[in-house]
């Protein structure tokens, strides 16, 4: 049996990306394709998508005029073949008032109610495209906030339109810090009727209108990028603010952890040398490869883990490794990285989002640094474990999910519980005594990191059988 999934994200690698959602949305449906699903992928056209590299074509007659705000808008609609399926077809929704006027998928200091309408106005116009392209989905798989309109127009406007009489919605939270929250005047806009969405079990969120709580009472099932993050989302600490709404929807929720791609061969360990050789050099390091060398590649913001290493950074400059630091973000994070590495010896950043880099950092470190206070999932300890980079982790999310702690037989990392610079900096030293001292179990560690395996066949498998729960 042949699923049709509908599966709509505000960001999809390779054409657009600022974060994890991008690689979600952009490498999960030719897996889905392989378990039996037709999959159409819809994504706003910004202006930073190279249309002619991805040979980006318009659908004829393809413009659709929808009334929201009391003015009209516009639409236009653009396709092409996904890079890794001549089946999977990628749609743009292209609009010039809300897309393809900015060169990035997130512009700075935007007004917060023309980022809502970007994003209600993207959420219809799928709604509308897919009904006249005929695709009928069995499922629409929405993704975060930016999408979080999407179930709550199929259980309201829709709920009577005999083309989506069958659909059922799925909403995936893969970061519930963001989640959508604005003035109330936005349901106008929305054209959505106040009672049908205006009360405390839908969108209405301490008198303003918040769309993941709407999305979590709308959606027929809820999943998270990681078993553990759908946990953690339940508590106070961790559900921030949603908690509550969360733990009435417990029967919904599925934590499905994500997959990274895997080159056919594994990763040669020998070549580590070379390249370890190569970041010395890059970042102005002594040549020296029997010293451990520690790197960290993120978006320099709190969430990271950065202020832990704000406050550890004079007991990291005493310690016998080398640290490399890439990745933009906060100003102040970035200053801090900056004066620490024109303070020390051993710590180096490079201010900068490099994909060319990022790739020679992971294969020539010798450990990789995620000190996260949260993470859904984690793209970056997968990547790290491919090529035999040990983590030291931050036991939260999908951290906790992928790695097991030193010492044990089968551990692929290190970890450490509290959220204190203490603890970080101990479970460091740990991973550095344990490359000095005990060379044989460092060895194991790199084999076993290698072994490792997350792949989106198994994120796909685990889909799938949300998909046909649903469809039953």
């Amino acid at each position: 049996m042949s699923i049709k999934v509908l599966m709509a994200s505000s960001e999809v690698a390779p054409y657009s990306k600022v974060g994890g959602l991008a690689d979600v949305v952009g490498e999960l449906p030719p897996f889905l394709e392989k378990q039996g699903c037709e999959v159409a992928v819809f994504t706003p056209l910004y202006g930073c998508v190279d249309e002619k590299k991805w040979n980006i074509k318009e659908v004829e007659n393809s413009e659709l005029k929808i009334s929201m705000g009391h003015s009209e808008h516009i639409f236009k609609l653009k396709v092409a073949k996904h890079p890794k399926s001549k089946k999977i077809n990628v749609f743009f929704i292209d609009n010039p008032k809300y897309f393809s006027c900015f060169n990035v998928v997130y512009p700075m200091w935007v007004d917060e109610m023309y980022e809502q309408q970007r994003y209600v106005s993207f959420s219809l116009a799928v709604l509308e495209y897919a009904k006249l392209l005929n695709f009928k989905p069995d499922i629409i798989h929405a993704n975060d906030w930016h999408t979080a309109m999407l179930p709550i127009y199929i259980k309201t406007n829709y709920k009577y339109d005999e083309f989506y009489k069958n659909t059922k919605t799925v909403f995936t939270i893969h970061n519930l810090a963001y989640q959508g929250s604005c003035d109330k005047s936005i349901i106008d806009f929305a054209n959505m009727r106040w009672d049908n969405v205006w009360y405390d079990n839908c969108v209405e969120h301490y008198g303003k209108v918040n769309w993941v709580k709407g999305a979590i009472y709308c959606s027929d099932m809820i999943t998270t990028v990681s078993p553990r993050y759908a946990n953690e989302i339940l508590s106070s600490d961790m559900g921030e603010g949603m908690d509550y709404t969360l733990r009435g929807q417990t029967e919904k929720i599925r934590g499905i952890l994500n997959g990274t791609y895997y080159e056919r061969k594994n990763f040669d360990l020998n070549e580590k040398k070379e390249y370890k050789q190569k970041v010395q050099k890059l970042f102005s390091l002594p040549s020296n490869p029997n010293r451990p060398l520690i790197s960290m590649i993120s978006r320099l913001v709190y969430q990271k883990g950065l202020s832990l290493i704000d406050f550890a950074k004079f007991d990291l400059m005493n310690l016998p490794c080398d640290f490399v630091f890439l990745g933009t973000g906060e100003e102040g994070y970035q200053n801090m990285l900056i004066w620490a590495s024109n303070n020390s010896s051993n710590m180096r950043a490079w201010i900068d989002f490099k994909p060319e880099l990022s790739e020679i950092i992971y294969k020539g470190s010798d450990m990789f640094l995620m000190p996260s206070l949260f993470e859904p999932c984690g793209i970056s300890q997968m990547i790290a474990l491919k090529y035999g980079t040990v983590p030291i982790v931050r036991a939260t999310g999908g951290l906790d999910d992928t790695i097991i702690s030193y010492p044990n037989k089968k551990a692929n990392g290190f970890k450490f519980l509290s959220y204190d610079a203490k603890s970080m900096v101990d479970e460091i030293k740990n991973g550095v005594w344990t490359y000095y001292d005990r060379k044989d179990d460092f060895e194991l560690l790199k084999k076993n990191a290698i072994k490792s395996k997350y792949t989106w066949t198994e994120s796909a498998k685990k889909y799938m059988d949300v998909y046909l729960e649903l469809t039953k």
